[in-house]
C-alpha cells in the first residue's frame, strides 16, 4: 500500500530519534498507562503503533508480557535494544499493519496505542480488530494528538501536520474519536486532555523536514488569523502547543460477538 510507504520513508531514517524525544519520552500519561495496566492485575498488553516503544516501558513492569507491535522494522528494532538495555526481558515485538493484526481472538487484556493513530489510514478498521483481539473484559487505551473542534483551527493543524510529515492522515478531534470508538463497540471515556509544547526547531529536525516546507509551515502560521495562533499559543520562533487526549474504552455492555 502506498500509505504504508510513505511511513517507511518518514520514519525508517527517523526511528532513533524518537526514543530520545522528551515530546515521547515524559508524560504524565505514561505513568496513567502504568497504572490501568495494574489495575489489570498482570495483563498480556498490546503495544499498537508502538513507535520507539515507551508505552511498552511504562506498562512492562506490570505487565505479564508486552508485545510490541509496528509497521516499521526499524523502530522495533530500536525498542528491542532499548527493552534490554532496560531490563525488560518481557516485551517482545511484531511486525504488521494495525488494521490486520496477526493475533488470536481475545489474546490481549489491555491494547493501548500512543501518539501513533493519526498516521492510520483505516482507523475503523484498526479498532474492529482491537476489539477482535481484546478479551471480552479488556481495556483499549488510546492517546494522541486531537484536532481542536473548531473548523478553522483543526484545518490549520492539519496543514501544519501534512507539511511536517507527508504521512500524516489525520489528528482526529476528540468527538471524532468517541463516534469511532462507539461505532466499533466500545464504551468510550474521555480520560483526560492536556497540552503539548512542540519547540519547532526540534519538531522539524525529528521528522528531517525539507527547508521548503518548514518555510511553508512559518509562512503558515504567520498568516493565519489571530485567534488560531492564540489558540496554538505560536511563538515567536514558531513554537507552538498542541492538544493531547486519552480515552479509555471497554466493549458495550450487552455485544454478543
Amino acid at each position: 500500500m502506498q500509505q504504508h510507504a510513505v511511513v517507511a520513508q518518514q520514519f525508517g531514517p527517523t526511528a532513533s530519534a524518537y526514543l530520545t524525544s522528551a515530546v515521547h519520552a515524559q508524560g504524565a500519561d505514561l505513568a496513567s498507562l502504568r497504572e490501568l495496566a495494574a489495575g489489570l492485575g498482570t495483563p498480556l498488553v498490546l503495544d499498537l503503533g508502538c513507535g520507539a516503544g515507551h508505552a511498552s516501558f511504562a506498562v512492562a513492569p506490570v505487565a505479564r508480557s508486552v508485545t510490541a507491535f509496528d509497521l516499521l522494522p526499524e523502530m522495533l528494532a530500536v525498542v528491542a535494544g532499548a527493552a534490554q538495555d532496560r531490563g525488560l526481558h518481557n516485551i517482545t515485538t511484531e511486525q504488521g499493519d494495525v488494521a490486520s493484526l496477526p493475533f488470536a481472538d481475545a489474546s490481549f487484556c489491555m491494547v493501548v496505542t500512543r501518539f501513533s493513530a493519526h498516521h492510520w489510514f483505516d482507523v475503523p478498521a484498526a479498532l474492529r480488530e482491537v476489539k477482535r483481539v481484546l478479551k471480552p473484559d479488556g481495556l483499549l487505551v488510546v492517546i494522541d494528538i486531537t484536532a481542536p473542534e473548531t473548523p478553522l483551527h483543526d484545518t490549520t493543524l492539519q496543514a501544519v501536520e501534512l507539511l511536517r510529515d507527508g504521512s500524516h492522515v489525520r489528528d482526529h478531534r476528540p468527538s471524532e474519536w468517541t463516534a469511532m470508538l462507539r461505532s466499533a463497540g466500545f464504551r468510550p471515556e474521555r480520560a483526560g486532555d492536556w497540552k503539548l509544547q512542540m519547540v519547532f526547531d526540534e519538531w522539524t529536525a525529528r521528522m528531517r523536514t525539507p527547508p521548503e516546507r518548514v518555510a511553508a509551515i512559518r509562512s503558515l502560521f504567520a498568516s493565519a488569523p489571530q485567534q488560531t495562533r492564540d489558540y496554538f499559543d505560536v511563538r515567536p520562533d514558531c513554537s507552538f502547543t498542541i492538544d493531547s487526549t486519552m480515552f479509555t474504552a471497554k466493549r458495550s455492555a450487552g455485544e454478543i460477538d
